[in-house]
């Protein structure tokens, strides 16, 4: 896998590094959530998937004690002695003190790397590994390290479980002409600044908003070059005006950042946003996370399914500030929780 190119395993890793939520989400999927030693803001991460992982049986998390790894310390990475970093080199070069003879060091002396991070946003990589470096979709990267793990069959059954969602998914959407506009944000904990995310963006950051084929109103307002290698945009009340989406999506919520009732309470209470139509009509939800894997992504594809075509997939129950992903009926649920959780904690596959 680009950039780490090809890497051999004499076993199973099972002392394994991370840094990014999409890499920890997918060996959560594999089964292999308790090899993991390391990872960005692990308190973080713990409060968002245990929100999502309320609903799969007998699928539970411990990181909170873990090494948050974001810029990593050679020194930390020698004391874990992982069988594999699975993070991206490329990225972890950004990091100050770190250069390729520091990445070949460490994955000649401790554990490769093995992973991919700048195909979230297709972001340019750094100087020196533009030649060499790809772009794969979530399920790719997801694939490749199932082959590290030899989780070939739990893969499947989960690529099989996001395909029917999509089909039906595919099958449901209305013509374009009757698809909401939309728009992706993320408040500032101050609540002062307002930055805006493309929805249709390639790569996986949009995995769960892109195959809904809604309109981004960000996009129609401020023009197709926002938000180009994946950055945000910075609103105000005018320009969020200008864009009106009929929905607004708020990402922090579900991650115990924000409070989506005192969000409503800011956007009702100022004199510019109230005009809004997502504001004028309630629809203004919480989001997950952009940083997804296979987990979230089913997740967040039906939360979002329902809350921009809710007479189509139905009704979005709504999320309560600091609760779980909202019960849905099974009969309105676009995949089956109990599969998902056999596949993880291998009793089905």
């Amino acid at each position: 896998m680009s950039p780490a190119g090809t890497v051999e395993f004499e076993s199973v890793p099972q002392n394994v590094f991370t840094i990014l939520g999409h890499h920890v989400d997918m060996l959560v999927a594999l089964g292999r959530g308790d090899a993991i030693n390391a990872m960005h803001a692990p308190g973080y991460h713990q409060s968002l998937y245990q929100k999502f992982l309320h609903r799969l049986d007998g699928v539970s998390i411990d990181w909170e004690d873990l090494y948050s790894s974001w810029p990593p310390s050679k020194e930390e990475l020698y004391e874990l002695d992982s069988d594999v970093h699975i993070a991206d080199p490329a990225k972890v070069a950004t990091a100050e003190g770190w250069d390729n003879s520091s990445l070949r060091e460490i994955g000649s002396n401790v554990g490769p790397w093995f992973g991919n991070t700048l195909s979230g946003t297709h972001q340019d990589p750094p100087s020196g590994w533009s030649d060499t470096y790809e772009y794969y979709t979530l399920w790719e990267i997801f694939g490749k390290l199932a082959e590290v793990f030899r989780e070939g069959e739990r893969y499947g059954a989960f690529s099989s479980v996001r395909d029917s969602m999509m089909e039906t998914i595919a099958a449901g959407l209305p013509p374009e002409g009757d698809r909401p506009s939309a728009a992706l944000v993320l408040f500032s904990t101050s609540g002062e600044d307002v930055w805006g995310y493309k929805m249709n963006h390639p790569g996986y950051y949009a995995a769960h908003t892109r195959p809904l084929g809604a309109t981004d109103a960000l996009a129609d307002a401020v023009g197709d070059g926002y938000g180009d290698d994946g950055r945000n945009i910075t609103l105000d009340s005018e320009l969020l005006l200008e864009a009106d989406p009929d929905v607004l999506l708020v990402l922090g919520p579900m991650a115990g950042s924000h409070n989506l009732d005192e969000i409503r309470s800011q956007l009702e209470n100022d004199e510019v946003t109230r005009k809004l139509t997502a504001v004028k009509q309630g629809r203004i939800f919480a989001q997950g996370a952009r940083r997804q894997g296979p987990i979230l992504n089913l997740f967040q594809t039906e939360m979002t399914a329902k809350q921009l075509y809710p007479d189509e997939f139905g009704e979005w129950p709504g999320y309560v500030d600091g609760g779980p992903y909202p019960e849905i009926p099974a009969e309105e649920q676009l995949f089956d929780r109990q599969r998902v959780a056999d596949i993880i904690t291998g009793e089905k596959q």
